[in-house]
């Protein structure tokens, strides 16, 4: 697989704790390395990566939650150029699951937005969830 980069950006609300939104992101994508900024109402969430080790583990979550061919539905509807971009339900994630949502108004507490670059995306849809047979 060639080269990605994930980024991850998720918003931490006032009634939020930083902790528990990190580890939704993780439960989902893995150890990552978070950047903290702080916005006027809550805080703002940032990681990146170019290890493969993230999507990895999100791949591993789209086929035990067998929820490959809506993914790869909603990844290639989030395709565009070199980029995939989709956002999920941060509660669900910390369950340790993956539930897709729109940007704005589905997921109470905001979404987890994830935006992955990758030289050849398609190839890139076809490892993270290849279709069931």
């Amino acid at each position: 697989m060639n080269e990605v980069d994930l980024q991850v950006e998720v918003e931490v609300n006032p009634t939020e704790d930083v902790d528990k939104v990190m580890q939704a992101v993780e439960n989902i994508f893995g150890r990552l390395d978070f950047e903290e900024k702080t916005q006027r109402r809550g805080g703002l969430l940032l990681a990146r990566t170019k290890m493969m080790e993230g999507l990895s583990k999100f791949g591993k979550v789209l086929r035990r939650d067998r929820i490959r061919d809506a993914a790869r539905g909603v990844l290639f509807q989030g395709l565009r150029g070199d980029t995939i971009a989709f956002c999920l339900n941060k509660q669900v994630a910390y369950a340790g699951h993956v539930s897709f949502c729109d940007p704005v108004a589905e997921s109470p507490l905001g979404p987890i937005k994830v935006k992955i670059t990758s030289e050849n995306p398609k190839k890139l849809i076809d490892w993270l969830a290849p279709r069931t047979p």
